[in-house]
């Protein structure tokens, strides 16, 4: 077997080295492009090669494994201009034939950065060629191929398109994160030991350790995965005789990679076993996730938003006299509508995740189209609690929030579940962060789970005759009641109006979602007037069309809008992080965004709180803020790394501990004086 694939990776260098131009398309096509068009002199601006392998072909990482090799570029550069060596992203293993390859099978960006010496002239041509090389295979065939690859760049001031940035963000989400700490190995008979020294609150799900250093592993022999307290030991078969220094990827999961230096050293015993495929699960951790995500929707009914849409399904009873059949089936619906929409978003939010998006839960409030949408119909409910009109009919003629049956059932389970996506509260986070190390069809349930435990008041209402019984007569006391409910909603609406304001800025930007939502205040007000009576259908006609051309416009404008207000304190970053932790002082860092009510009620109950900032200050604690309300992929990465895919998430890193502490979700003044010392 080591013959057949010594000559299959020599044959292959062979055929590369001899090859003659093709006239046919190669099988991965490739294309060189840069974040800034006009990098600025002293400074630099970074590079992609995109490679995007037909179906059923694929590339090589920089160490291909037993048969393949990566990608070699020739580069003509001009004058004054440093190409750096290309970054890869995270491969997957795939064996063929009893031989290990280090693919990707699916398209991809090599990003490399390139320098621009300060003594270069204003408006300099600096036009950037090359040509490249790379192995395409399929299972059954490998094809050396080449292009020459160029970018037209110029110096200038730097500057990069807000399009751009984004591209390149997103590919960068992709690039491995390198380790802090060093390893260390050894070899042990015909084994060669592995010791990675990683949290114990890091996920890693169906890990692989890609070695880039050559001759000193067999690559396609098991890899074994255990954790000795804040370690990880990875064990192999022995292959080869290299010694010193070594290089190494490791795999986590979903794309996620660190890369890890190893000295020469002793390796902690091997430890409690990890799963290293997605065919089995740790079964303790889904029955955990899943109990933490249905108490976590139970208490969600608490919130805001969702209180009144509770509240008034419960009158919905009432005011039938709590027939035991009906409000089963009533019961029934509105946990089918609740379960289903979480199965949705948690469904879409694994595809994005599986596609390479860096994305969480409530991700769909980190657009400000979505959050104008959600504004609309916050606006809706509030204005019809007030009764300045009646929601239309669903099935049946049933409203649909207030009448009985299974269509206003499920549509109103269906909105609370919607509604209630900006919370996140106690054992929700780490329920939802389990998802990321569950394969797909174990993580649904999770996310299932949110959705029961938001419909299981209304459920235990329907199925308990008990508690139905308590639930009072009808009477004049439900308008009364109805109209109060106006109040947490309007709350809600206004919460939603800021949090647009707080992505778009006050600017120009602002004007058409104004303009729509002032355009449906109107158009819902006289809708409501035909309702009672009023025949002047040309203002519902005209305010109709107002609404439908500002709404139109507010989404065009939106598409394309920027974050404009930052959140308040010292910006969070890898580099920021590893600078304050560099300084010898406590470091608290916490993750936030706009639109999530619990991290601002921290905020103002605790993190903000004069006595804390008064002993932080006193201590020299240094505080991180990592603004998640428009969505960044470094700190979506950051969450996941400590299990997490929502926020808040609160980060304590005392004066020279190797690891943070996760502080809990619920934070107290006192909890945070503790910590700093005070």
């Amino acid at each position: 077997m080591t013959v057949s694939r010594a000559m299959l990776a020599l044959l292959a260098l062979f055929a590369l080295a001899l090859a003659p131009a093709r006239a046919q398309a190669p099988h991965i096509a490739a294309k060189l492009v840069a974040e800034s068009s006009v990098p600025a002199p002293g400074g630099s601006t970074a590079i992609a090669l995109t490679m995007a392998p037909e179906k059923g072909w694929h590339g090589y990482w920089s160490n291909g494994g037993d048969a393949g090799f990566g990608l070699e570029v020739e580069w003509n550069a001009p004058e004054g201009v440093t190409v750096e060596p290309f970054r890869y992203p995270v491969p997957d293993p795939l064996i063929l034939f009893g031989m290990m390859n280090h693919v990707y099978e699916h398209p991809y960006a090599l990003l490399a950065d390139v320098r621009v010496d300060k003594g270069v002239a204003l408006g300099t041509d600096l036009t950037l060629t090359g040509i490249a090389r790379w192995l395409a295979c399929t299972d059954k065939v490998c094809v050396p191929e080449k292009a020459v690859i160029a970018v037209a760049l110029k110096a200038g001031d730097g500057k990069i398109a807000a399009a751009e940035r984004e591209r390149f963000d997103a590919w960068r989400a992709k690039l491995p994160q390198p380790l802090d700490r060093p390893g260390t190995w050894e070899r042990k008979g015909d084994m060669v030991r592995f010791g990675i020294p990683l949290p114990e609150s890091t996920a890693l799900d169906a890990p692989h350790l890609f070695l880039e250093t050559r001759n000193l592993a067999d690559y396609p022999a098991a890899q074994t995965f255990s954790r000795n307290g804040e370690w990880i030991i990875v064990e192999t078969k022995a292959k080869g005789e290299a010694a010193g220094p070594v290089a190494a990827l490791l795999k986590l999961g979903d794309g996620r990679g660190l890369t890890v230096d190893f000295e020469p050293g002793a390796v902690p015993v091997a430890g409690e076993t990890i799963a290293t495929g997605r065919s089995g699960i740790d079964m303790g951790l889904f029955w955990t996730a899943l109990g933490g995500a249905i108490l976590g929707g139970l208490i969600l009914n608490l919130m805001p938003c969702v209180f009144p849409i509770l509240s008034l399904k419960a009158l919905s009873l009432a005011r039938s006299g709590g027939e035991a059949r009906e409000a089963k089936v009533e019961a029934l619906a509105y946990t089918a509508g609740a379960v289903m929409t979480a199965l949705l978003l948690g469904g879409v939010l694994l595809t994005l995740r599986a596609a390479g998006e860096q994305v969480g839960w409530a991700f769909q409030l980190q657009h400000p189209v979505s959050v104008l949408a959600l504004l609309l119909l916050a606006m809706a409910i509030t204005l019809n609690l007030i009764g300045a009109f009646e929601l239309p009919s669903f099935g049946g003629g049933q409203m649909l929030a207030e009448k009985g049956g299974a269509a206003g059932g499920f549509w109103t389970g269906a909105l609370a579940a919607f509604v209630a996506t900006p919370c996140s509260g106690p054992l929700l986070g780490a329920a939802l962060g389990a998802t990321l190390v569950l394969p797909a069809w174990a993580a649904l349930p999770i996310f299932g789970g949110l959705g029961f435990g938001i419909a299981l008041p209304f459920l235990a209402i329907g199925y308990v005759p008990a508690l139905r019984n308590r639930l009072p007569k009808p009477g004049p006391w439900m308008a009364k009641f109805r109209r109060w409910m106006a109040v947490p909603m309007g709350i809600t609406t206004l919460s939603l109006g800021w949090l647009l304001w707080r992505q778009l800025g006050s600017g120009e930007a602002l004007l058409w979602p104004l303009t729509a939502v002032a355009a449906g205040l109107v158009l819902f007000w006289h809708y409501g007037s035909m309702q009672r009576g009023d025949r002047r259908s040309w203002l519902l006609f005209a305010s109709g069309l107002l609404f439908v051309g500002s709404l139109a416009g507010a989404v065009s404008e939106m598409a394309t809008a920027q974050r404009q207000v930052a959140g308040a304190g010292s910006s969070f970053s890898n580099e920021a992080l590893a600078k304050a932790r560099a300084s010898g002082k406590p470091v608290f860092v916490y993750f936030t965004a706009d639109w999530c009510l619990s991290c601002k009620a921290n905020e103002a109950g605790a993190i903000n709180r004069d006595a804390v900032q008064t002993v932080f200050v006193d201590k020299g604690v240094v505080t991180l803020v990592g603004d998640w309300t428009n969505g960044d992929p470094v700190i979506t990465r950051t969450l996941a790394e400590h299990g997490r895919n929502s926020v808040p998430l609160y980060l304590w890193y005392a004066p020279g501990a190797a690891t943070p502490e996760i502080l809990p979700q619920i934070l107290t003044p006192s909890l945070l004086i503790d910590k700093a010392g005070g």
